[in-house]
């Protein structure tokens, strides 16, 4: 059995938050809002793992009204995802992501995120990817207000 899971996550860039994506920080005067530590990428990766295994979403295992989520480490809340998804028979096949954000560029830092993912989801760097887009100057990440991440992964059943 075969399934395509899809995720996709949205944050206001703030202030005095690090900017987060699979863990890696990135110098920037801005990051990611959100109850856990805004990481747009990581949620984004949970939510396709949910979708695909129909093991629930993101908001439903990990509150925002929870304070137990309060600043958590989204890593690590992936990390309790996937071994959720493999306790129930699922293997990924790949994962490929899309970040979009005006800034900071996601290139420079490209190969580092694919090898934290793949460490996360105890893969080959070869089974994930990520490509990096603007918002070419338009709505709330072309103007810089936001950042975007979404995820599509296959996962694989006997």
């Amino acid at each position: 059995m075969i399934r395509a899971g899809l995720g996709r996550d949205l944050h206001r860039l703030t202030e005095g938050r690090p900017f987060l994506l699979a863990g890696i920080r990135f110098p920037f005067p801005k990051g990611e809002e959100g109850h856990s530590d805004g990481d747009v990428l990581a949620h984004a990766v949970i939510d396709a793992l949910l979708g695909a295994s129909a093991l629930g979403d993101i908001g439903e295992l990990f509150p925002p009204s929870d304070p137990a989520w309060k600043d958590a480490d989204s890593m690590e809340l992936l990390r309790l995802v996937w071994a959720r998804v493999k306790a129930a028979g699922w293997s990924l096949g790949n994962l490929d992501c899309v970040v979009i954000a005006e800034a900071p560029k996601i290139l420079p830092r490209r190969e580092d995120i694919r090898a934290a993912l793949a460490a996360a989801l105890e893969t080959d760097i070869t089974a994930v990817f990520v490509k990096g887009k603007t918002g070419e100057g338009l709505g709330p990440v072309g103007q810089g207000l936001a950042v975007e991440a979404e995820a599509l992964c296959l996962l694989e059943r006997p």
